[in-house]
């Protein structure tokens, strides 16, 4: 079987500098859902509280469904009342490219994966600290999740050896769980 992440071909965006993963159309087709398709090849938008994500709580990582790159952490994740998925911030600098959208009589900011140009949703002004950003994104940008393993205290054992085991923190109270059809929740 073909792997569904193979690059076809590179571009250079202007705004990027470096090369963008692309992909044959065709074979996202195949791969991908007719949502999923829709939303990130054409930039649709998902109704409110349909997609998958909006109110997951669950810990992970979540991926961009086209190319499988990490954008965003359930740590991030928030209950914005909107009936999409909600995070404060990407998981790390420049995963997300944010473009300016004209479209339905307003100006947004646009959010699309950095990787390979598939659109996200939008990112708006009005999240919570620390960044007082929403990234307003559609659960068809990631199809399947996998929960982070929960949080571990160090045995006696572990701790009279120094071999305490750390892993990933597990989700806050606070962050209700909101994620995009369009990313893949992995740990």
């Amino acid at each position: 079987m073909r792997n569904p992440f193979t690059r076809t071909s590179q571009t250079q965006p202007e705004e990027r500098g470096t090369p963008m993963t692309t992909f044959d159309q065709d074979d996202l087709k195949a791969r991908l859902t007719p949502e999923q398709y829709q939303v990130t090849q054409n930039g649709g938008t998902e109704r409110a509280f349909t997609g998958t994500y909006w109110d997951t709580k669950d810990a992970g990582v979540y991926r961009c469904v086209v190319c499988n790159e990490e954008l965003f952490d359930s740590e991030t994740k928030f209950d914005s009342g909107t009936g999409w998925p909600s995070f404060f911030s990407e998981i790390g600098e420049g995963k997300v490219r944010r473009i300016e959208d004209r479209s339905m009589g307003m100006t947004r900011i646009e959010a699309r994966c950095a990787n390979c140009d598939a659109h996200l949703g939008h990112v708006f002004p009005d999240g919570p600290n620390p960044t007082g950003e929403r990234y307003c994104m559609n659960s068809a940008s990631s199809p399947s999740t996998r929960p982070r393993a929960p949080r571990r205290r160090p045995t006696d054992a572990a701790t009279r050896t120094g071999a305490a085991h750390t892993s990933a923190p597990t989700t806050s109270a606070r962050c209700s769980g909101s994620g995009a059809r369009l990313f893949t929740r992995l740990t």
